[in-house]
């Protein structure tokens, strides 16, 4: 951990010109290499985050054969790639420990490893942790599920998805061809350099200067009772699989509907996604360090913020998340909020609204390229995937987290809270190096924390016959009394939100019996008969920005954008929101499911990601072994589906919850759900 900051900037800094040019319309379609080796697996999950992991993880213990694919060297997703080593929990689900069998587990695993369940001593979370460990961790609960279930478990770090082969009547996906990259003798090891540097590489079947390849196809595994049948599970952070087997999703801002009520836009925008960031670690030393000013600091320096006087504090900001405290210091308090004073040797995770995260929202910035961006650039023609994202926003959001740590260390600025409020603190140091907490050379996560990607558009179902999905009158606590909706929403809309949400008394208002002002509005989220998983979390927005580029100078968040944010009851993950349209044999999990975009800003924390992972690799094991496709467990609703009943009550009885307690529609006691 002591490489200096320096080395990891002009990492950065030499290959900036590189990747300024590697525009969407720079892609070219390159044939495929004869495959390496073939690798056969009853499941093929792509994306070794906690969603991916979860899903191994039950597949494992029902004995299935499973191939996990993961762009980075590290598993674990949000704790460790990403860096966000700070469990996203609600204060009653927590108490309660009800959560998923392997989420509990992981949790077990931390307080085991540190003597404690925060060794940060952070006040974000209940635990704070290294990113490195966590790794180490769910390696090791991988292993043990492998052995404990007898199943098989072929990881394959550092690949990518590069082509799929769908069949004629594109229902089935035959085949994937993925491309494993290791560094070329001679040259600098895997995370030497950022992900802008490397990803266009990394989606290339050639060999380059840096790295060589091993083309790998992946197949379906024959055995005597399922013959060729396999399923791929996409939980890779933006949707990957979705987007190149081309089946309908949505990015970004939904149309303002008695569904998206407080949506801040009246039609589609699929370039507002909410913020990533490129998270950091910097340790508190003794004494003063000196550092270099970054070259392109004045561009991103007009942005940075406190955000809000309640927060203006270094110390405050140092230990929201900090991961790593081998000292306990002295306990404080800042507009009441407790925390202890750093000390030299505390290791602090960055992730800040108004400083890392990067929040593109137009069409000339979006990270995430959309449908007809990923046409127009060739990215969907065989052989033209590159992964979907945008290169240089990537290089944009990695300089401005180098930008942002600078600002910590000299910044006197504060772009929301005016002059006189940010003070320079010298005494804290860049960590750096492959043994540092993010395990990079350069210092930055080897992966983004992805808040949002695309999401899928579930099959048609009843009441959602343009396809199903999760809305944010589903899970909401929002009084739609307040003024702002009466006054704005068409009068028939504001009828529709209200029966909506009136529970047993919908009828009545649908017909005209009671007017919209007196409904007693249910006071639980929406109650799902194919429920697969649980979630509870804040509706929280890291809105985009309005213009571009994002650090513009007085730039302003999307107007509205915030509208939505705000408390969400306990809430269910329906198997309809993991069934994508077209194709029979993919699940997906993670942040991809069938969410609005104002209900994904609470699906995305990580007991969540675990529990629709959870879901997943036991549907997909369930699937195999009944000779069936997950649509036909729910293509029969509302009327009964016995084979439906089977999987929940497996769920159940696996440690892997479906529902909250006393979950019923006449139970409407859940404002003590916090």
């Amino acid at each position: 951990m002591k490489q200096r900051y320096k080395k990891g900037l002009q990492t950065l800094i030499s290959f900036s010109l590189f990747t300024s040019f590697l525009a969407p319309d720079a892609v070219t379609a390159t044939a495929p290499r004869t495959p390496d080796k073939t690798v056969n697996c009853e499941l093929l999950v792509v994306g070794g985050g906690l969603s991916g992991v979860a899903t191994t993880y039950e597949a494992l213990l029902a004995g299935r054969t499973v191939c996990l694919t993961e762009i980075t060297d590290w598993l674990g997703g949000q704790i460790s790639s990403q860096g966000t080593s700070a469990l996203d929990e609600r204060p009653t689900q927590r108490s309660k420990q009800f959560y998923s069998r392997g989420y509990l587990e992981l949790r077990n695993r931390i307080e085991r490893k540190y003597g404690k369940l925060n060794p940060g001593e952070c006040w974000v979370s209940d635990s704070c942790f290294l990113p490195g460990d966590a790794h180490n961790m769910i390696t090791q609960m991988l292993k043990d599920a492998e052995k404990k279930g007898k199943g098989k478990l072929q990881f394959f770090p550092n690949t990518v998805i590069k082509d799929l082969e769908i069949s004629q009547d594109g229902k089935i996906i035959n085949n994937a061809i993925a491309i494993q990259h290791q560094p070329l003798p001679g040259t600098p090891p895997l995370n030497t350099n950022t992900l802008s540097q490397t990803i266009a590489d990394a989606y290339s079947y050639e060999n380059s200067s840096l790295l060589s390849k091993n083309i790998i196809r992946f197949l379906p595994k024959p055995t005597p009772n399922n013959l060729g049948k396999w399923y791929i599970i996409d939980t890779s952070e933006t949707g990957e699989i979705i987007a190149l087997a081309d089946v309908p999703y949505r990015l970004g801002i939904d149309a303002l509907s008695h569904l998206e009520p407080s949506s801040s836009s009246t039609t589609n925008d699929p370039y507002c996604t909410q913020g990533f960031t490129y998270t950091f670690a910097m340790e508190a030393t003794k004494s003063p360090q000196q550092i270099t000013m970054p070259s392109f600091y004045s561009q991103y320096a007009p942005y940075f913020s406190y955000e809000l006087k309640r927060l203006a504090n270094f110390d405050l900001v140092f230990t929201y998340r900090r991961i790593w405290s081998p000292q306990t210091g002295q306990l404080t308090k800042f507009n009441g909020v407790k925390f202890t004073v750093p000390t030299p040797g505390d290791i602090s995770m960055q992730n800040w609204t108004w400083g890392n995260d990067y929040r593109p929202g137009t069409a000339a910035d979006n990270l995430i390229y959309t449908r007809q961006q990923l046409e127009n650039s060739g990215q969907l023609k065989p052989g033209g995937w590159q992964g979907g994202l945008r290169t240089e926003t990537l290089r944009k959001a990695e300089e401005k987290a180098f930008s942002y740590f600078y600002w910590l260390y000299a910044g006197t600025t504060d772009s929301q809270l005016g002059e006189g409020v940010k003070q320079p603190q010298t005494n804290i140091r860049f960590l750096t190096g492959l043994d540092s907490p993010m395990g990079t050379v350069h210092g930055l996560s080897k992966y983004p924390y992805m808040r949002e990607g695309r999401r899928i558009i579930g099959r048609p179902s009843w009441g959602q016959p343009e396809g199903f999905g999760i809305w944010e009158v589903d899970i909401s606590r929002r009084n739609y009394n307040d003024e702002y909706y009466q006054k704005n929403l068409p009068a028939n809309m504001y009828r529709n939100l209200k029966a909506t949400l009136a529970g047993l008394e919908v009828t009545s208002v649908i017909m005209g019996k009671i007017s919209p002002e007196k409904v007693v509005r249910r006071s639980r989220s929406t109650i799902y008969p194919d429920a697969v998983g649980i979630g509870h979390y804040a509706i929280d927005f890291h809105p985009c920005m309005t213009k571009t580029p994002a650090e513009l100078p007085g730039n302003t968040e999307r107007a509205g954008e915030r509208r939505g944010a705000g408390f969400a009851y306990p809430f269910q993950i329906a198997l309809r929101a993991m069934i994508p349209q077209k194709i029979d044999n993919l699940l997906v999990g993670g942040k991809s499911i069938a969410t609005s975009h104002i209900a994904a800003a609470a699906y995305r924390v990580h007991s969540f990601e675990w529990s629709a992972g959870a879901a997943a690799g036991t549907v997909a094991s369930f699937a195999l072994k009944q000779g069936i496709d997950p649509y036909e467990l729910v293509n029969d609703l509302p009327r009964r589906e016995p084979q439906l009943e089977i999987l929940k009550q497996i769920l159940t009885e696996n440690g892997n919850p479906t529902a909250f307690p006393d979950t019923s529609i006449f139970n409407q006691n859940w404002d003590d759900w916090r």
